[in-house]
């Protein structure tokens, strides 16, 4: 039997004084005869942070991958701003995991974010008055200025997550969905990143969906937290779902939650290590075997 726990969504709906981005009812996906989750109501209100949580193989890049028409639900319904989900939608900004670009590739940090303006392959046209002001606009605002003429695959790996950011928000999305978008990036640009993401979200009431494996670095911008596991799913607030019972009743298994020094370390009833800042759940992952979870 799937859990939902959600006393806050009434409260983020009344802050934000507007309908949901996002609405899922009695959602449901699987692989063939696989259950990765079913029966999952969510509205996700304007300017709201979800950390999407759980192990490899939870289904929580599949969720991204059904807001973004690239996958169908397996049963009930989503909509995105009171209709259906389409693939494409210019009102949704996405932030995939950093990746490298390879060396030689000619494309510049300016003419990355400017796709996200123009909506058009780069080259394709010029650019007018009005979007060159607005792609110089948020290339300031996400801290490319320095590097806007570099070609990304010089760029480091922050200065490419930069980049990213500004590519989703430049269409002024209304749901942002980040796809453990700090994976590699060291604790200064998960910390820059994390800041452009809130500020976007604050400043134009864009609702976030995070998936990541570690809560640690967005704990203290994150309202609620949905934890997937084992077909199964908690959504709450970070206190109320994080937390060695309702993560133990998830796994089926003694899970141990341990707060140190500000972070939060999960751990499994097997494990050998310490995943401190991580959500590692080797011995507990009842779906790994979900094909190309983690990759979009």
């Amino acid at each position: 039997m799937t859990t939902v726990q959600e006393p806050t969504r009434a409260a983020t709906a009344e802050r934000s004084g507007g309908s949901a981005v996002l609405a899922l009812r009695d959602a449901g996906l699987s692989y063939g005869t696989r259950k990765l989750w079913s029966g999952l109501d969510l509205d996700v209100a304007p300017g709201e942070f979800l950390a999407v949580l759980g192990p490899n193989g939870a289904g929580k890049t599949s969720l991204l991958r059904t807001v973004l028409g690239q996958q169908r639900l397996t049963s009930g319904s989503m909509a995105f701003l009171g209709q259906p989900v389409r693939r494409g939608h210019r009102r949704i900004g996405y932030i995939p995991q950093q990746r490298l670009m390879e060396s030689g590739t000619p494309l510049r940090a300016r003419d990355m974010i400017a796709q996200g303006v123009t909506g058009h392959r780069w080259g394709v046209r010029p650019e007018r008055k009005a979007e060159r002001e607005r792609i110089d606009r948020i290339v300031d605002e996400v801290g490319a200025t320095a590097f806007a003429d570099a070609p990304v695959s010089e760029l480091s790996g922050g200065e490419q997550q930069r980049t990213r950011v500004g590519q989703a928000i430049a269409a002024d999305p209304a749901l942002l969905l980040c796809d453990e978008p700090l994976i590699s990036l060291d604790l200064r640009h998960q910390r820059g990143v994390t800041e452009l993401i809130d500020r976007q979200r604050r400043q134009q009431g864009a609702a976030v969906l995070f998936v990541t494996h570690d809560v640690n670095p967005i704990l203290d911008v994150v309202d609620r937290v949905l934890y997937i596991a084992g077909g199964r799913f908690r959504i709450g607030s970070p206190d109320e779902v994080l937390r060695a019972d309702v993560l133990s009743d998830l796994y089926g298994t003694p899970v141990d939650v341990v707060r140190t020094m500000g972070r939060i370390v999960i751990v499994g009833a097997n494990d050998t290590h310490d995943h401190t800042g991580e959500h590692h759940h080797h011995d507990v992952d009842p779906n790994a075997a979900v094909p190309d979870e983690g990759r979009i």
